[in-house]
């Protein structure tokens, strides 16, 4: 018996299996994407070898952990405070409604609710691109108390998402102007627009405009949308086979500027 046990986490969408002593203290992890095995003690590396035996299925790589990059140098740095990669889908929302979460009873349901619940579709729907390469930033705050819905960065470039409840609803397009069930169109494309111009100008890369509609009955488009892609959340899979425009180091670096609080004070 090595008196080593194995503790199973995920951090930042990987799957790590950590190797600890008895008080806790840890002597080495294993990084199953990247099939390496990372020694603080190599000393223990026949016992840190016999404990991952169950759950190595292949041939590993053996050694100290790797030097870190400058992006993840940068990360560490960051003071909790301004570090937005903690950041929930809908996390604005969610703060306001614990503030301010509204009457008991209403005649109709808080539309707070419905924005919340459709953030969180979409964010969870752009988290499980983690796995192609892709990074997400959740709810991020921009001057003059607006926000980014989603930040994603990933191989097939960045992308601020503007994300719109639409249940059940038939939404119009016409240009800038979007109609969903049976309100008044409104510019909201123009909007959509303009984030991602504000996110261009904070990272120094393009950026391009997402509007994704969330659970629609169904969708007509009367004059086709400049520069603004529009998806339902049933589609936004899809943006995993974008690739061909940035590299693994790039999207790790802009991420790391993006998750810094510091990049967006003055956009």
């Amino acid at each position: 018996m090595t008196g080593l046990r194995v503790v199973p986490t995920r951090r930042h969408g990987r799957e790590r299996l950590y190797v600890c002593l008895p008080d806790g203290g840890n002597v080495a992890w294993y990084d199953r994407e990247s099939a390496r095995v990372n020694l603080l003690r190599e000393d223990r590396e026949g016992d840190v070898l016999e404990a991952l035996g169950p759950f190595l299925t292949g041939p590993v790589t053996v050694g100290p952990p790797p030097v870190p990059t400058p992006a993840e140098l940068a990360r560490l740095t960051l003071h909790p405070d301004d570090d937005l990669a903690p950041n929930r889908p809908g996390e604005a929302l969610l703060v306001a409604l614990e503030r301010e979460p509204g009457p008991a009873h209403r005649l109709r349901p808080d539309p707070r609710r419905r924005a919340l619940a459709a953030e969180q579709t979409v964010g969870t729907a752009l988290d499980r691109l983690d796995g192609a390469g892709w990074r997400t930033l959740h709810s991020v705050p921009l001057p003059g108390g607006d926000r980014l819905h989603h930040l994603l960065i990933g191989p097939g470039g960045l992308f601020a998402v503007h994300t719109l409840p639409a249940r059940r609803q038939r939404v119009r397009i016409d240009g800038p102007l979007v109609a969903p069930g049976r309100r008044e169109p409104v510019p909201l494309l123009r909007r959509v627009r303009a984030d991602a111009d504000r996110a261009s100008h904070a990272l120094t890369a393009e950026v391009h405009a997402v509007l994704v509609l969330v659970e629609p009955a169904q969708v007509s488009v009367e004059q086709p949308p400049r520069s603004v892609r529009v998806l339902t959340d049933g589609e936004l899979p899809g943006l995993a086979r974008l690739g061909g425009t940035l590299k693994p180091a790039d999207v790790e670096a802009l991420h790391a500027m993006a998750r810094d609080r510091g990049t967006w004070a003055h956009v």
